[in-house]
């Protein structure tokens, strides 16, 4: 993960570094040691800094955690903005270009830092407002898939009578279903296999005929 410091002071800057250095300590120790288990002192060990300046920057473990989180969403919706957006395609050719796009951007994602499925996957068990926060998580992700399908149907490169809301959530099923198969098997050659195999559904399934 990475934050842009440009145009900060000296000051700013080291201050800005500190922070994202606590947060990926943090991101590190919770993805192999698991939140419950994880200790304000596991974090800071980790870097070489005393509890002092770990609470100048966060409040507690807990918020630290909404921080990890926060990065990890950020960086999974930059996948999909600029040419990757909902309404960037026009043809089927172009939208099979832009799913491929999105599969090896998020297959990246997940297969070049194991900790982003640990920690995604586990964090509905730190508390209820968490559990609600991933949850929610996942729900919206519905109308986003959907806002594709919607604009394929629009323009008639996707079937007409495509129930887009369903066929929303079957994609998003396929795509957690890779993320845990990763888990087993991390190696680019095997997610490579299952992006292509999603998108090969896709194209066959609600493609216009």
């Amino acid at each position: 993960m990475t934050a842009t410091t440009e145009g900060l002071t000296g000051l700013e800057r080291r201050k800005a570094e500190t922070r994202r250095e606590i947060i990926e300590a943090a991101f590190t120790c919770f993805a192999e040691q698991g939140y419950h288990a994880t200790g304000i002192a596991d974090i800071a060990a980790r870097i070489g800094i005393g509890h002092g300046t770990f609470y100048r920057y966060f409040e507690n473990k807990r918020d630290i955690v909404e921080h990890v989180i926060t990065d990890l969403i950020d960086r999974i919706v930059a996948a999909l903005g600029a040419e990757n957006a909902p309404d960037a395609v026009s043809t089927l050719e172009e939208y099979r270009a832009q799913t491929a796009r999105i599969g090896t951007a998020l297959a990246q994602i997940f297969s070049e830092d194991p900790r982003v499925a640990s920690l995604l996957l586990s964090a509905a068990g730190i508390d209820d407002a968490m559990r609600e926060r991933m949850l929610d998580l996942f729900a919206t992700t519905t109308p986003l898939t959907a806002a594709y399908l919607e604009h394929g149907v629009r323009l008639g490169y996707l079937r007409a009578d495509l129930d887009v809301e369903p066929t929303a959530q079957a994609i998003n099923g396929m795509i957690l279903g890779s993320v845990l198969a990763g888990m087993r098997d991390p190696a680019p050659a095997q997610q490579e296999r299952l992006s292509a195999a999603i998108r090969a559904v896709m194209y066959d399934g609600i493609a216009a005929r």
